[in-house]
């Protein structure tokens, strides 16, 4: 045996002794979900696991939490981390942001207005997902909102519906009440119960330096019902003037049921008063102090302790009935809008995760949102059942949905004259007067 051999044996065998005396290896454990981070739909295979997106939005607290847990499958199948950052005051940060070159990844606006200002700073979304994908998620009324002279600059996250009239279902069916299926038989409706010795209505706006806002939804969702889409929102863009006779006539209506004292508990002293925080609770009381209310799909969560809603609970909900025939039921929505300002690959993986109705699951399941993705047609057992039939209004809907319309006017008409407008006209102010005033708001 030649002696480099011996060599080679004698640490060959001293090598396989001191292994088995040695204490067993152990694993170096492995973080769960690593061998996923290229295995999902969002990252196109790449593996972009310890990078960071950051969203700023205008929301906090319990709604930031919601927001959080919403992220979480997504940052545990792609090891990219969502870090959110929300502010009350986000309208003046935002803009100090985006001048200031420091731009979140991506910014949610709860008023596209805002975000209007910022479209030329926007990354295009079509040049991060494809708009056949888009379309699939998507109603056309949803990206046309997201559209800006033919840039597409935001995706729809979470949303509500405002097209609703809420009321007592026990109370409503001890009277005979039966819903009503346009603004003939409301007022009919409004009629009887006056006659039955029952307030109908009540229209609580009190919010601040925001009061007036709850009249803009009735202004905005009577004009849906009484004018074209196309004139709809040549009149949030300012080409058609508030004294125009279609605006005008939108005001006179919600004036035939908001300036009757006769119709609305506590009369337009209480409506510009009360807080629209306590907008349920006449309808709460045993008897009702009222039994119609005009509020969004949000409405139930403002109120402590938050009441059952359904046909057999303590609230209930019915769509805002057609008022001209010829333009049907368009449903009117809030929400917020996403807007990209960093293309990086872990940006536009959320930004595929966030078009999907997989993104809000958990935040649908806690109740009180909608969700604005086509694909929520197949997950309507996420939903609380209230959640779901609001939903269903929303699908039904189908292209004939608009946003809030205040929220996509300038800032000074649609967020001041517009609320303040509201005000004078509870107030007994000229209704052409007050229009006028907010034409010459407009800025140009």
């Amino acid at each position: 045996m030649s002696k480099i051999y011996k060599v080679l044996t004698g640490l060959i065998l001293a090598s396989l002794i001191l292994a088995a005396c040695a204490p067993a290896a152990t694993e170096e454990p492995v973080e769960p979900g690593l061998a996923s981070f290229t295995d999902n739909p969002w990252t196109n295979g790449e593996d972009l696991s310890g990078t960071t997106v950051i969203v700023f939005g205008a929301f906090a607290d319990e709604e930031a939490s919601r927001f959080e847990e919403a992220m979480a499958p997504f940052e545990e199948a792609t090891g990219i981390e969502v870090t959110y950052e929300g502010s009350q005051s986000f309208e003046t940060v935002i803009v100090t942001k985006i001048e200031g070159g420091d731009p979140p990844d991506l910014a949610g606006f709860p008023q596209p207005g805002l975000m209007a200002q910022f479209a030329s700073d926007a990354v295009d979304i079509t040049s991060m997902t494809d708009m056949g994908t888009l379309q699939n998620q998507y109603a056309q009324s949803w990206l046309d909102m997201a559209t800006i002279d033919g840039k597409m600059v935001g995706i729809w996250h979470r949303a509500t519906i405002k097209s609703l009239v809420w009321y007592p279902p026990a109370a409503f069916a001890s009277a005979g009440y039966e819903i009503p299926a346009n603004w003939e038989d409301m007022i009919a409706l409004s009629d009887k119960m006056v006659a039955d010795g029952h307030t109908p209505w009540y229209g609580p706006m009190e919010s601040g330096p925001a009061t007036g806002w709850v009249g803009t939804d009735w202004i905005e969702d009577i004009m849906l019902r009484t004018t074209s889409l196309e004139n709809y929102d040549m009149w949030t863009t300012g080409e058609l003037p508030f004294s125009s006779p279609e605006v005008k006539r939108a005001w006179e209506l919600m004036g035939q049921i908001l300036l009757n004292d006769d119709y609305v508990f506590g009369g337009t002293t209480t409506t510009l008063t009360a807080s629209f925080f306590d907008s349920g609770k006449p309808l709460l009381e045993d008897p009702p102090d009222a039994f119609l209310v005009h509020q969004g799909s949000a409405m139930a969560g403002w109120l402590d302790p938050i009441p059952t809603v359904g046909p057999e609970g303590q609230l209930n909900f019915f769509g805002f009935p057609s008022i001209d025939s010829e333009y049907g039921t368009p449903a009117l929505v809030a929400g917020d809008i996403y807007s990209v300002f960093n293309d990086r690959p872990e940006v536009r993986a959320l930004v595929r995760y966030m078009i999907t109705s997989e993104s809000l699951e958990s935040w649908i399941k806690t109740g009180g949102i909608l969700s604005p993705h086509k694909d929520i047609a197949n997950n309507l057992d996420w939903f609380p059942t209230a959640d779901r039939v609001a939903m269903e209004i929303l699908l039904n809907a189908g292209d004939n949905v608009r946003f809030d319309g205040g929220d996509l006017m300038p800032q000074a008409v649609g967020q001041g004259t517009f609320w303040t407008g509201v005000v004078d006209y509870i107030n007994g102010g000229d209704l052409d007067t007050i229009l006028a005033d907010i034409d010459a708001s407009w800025p140009r």
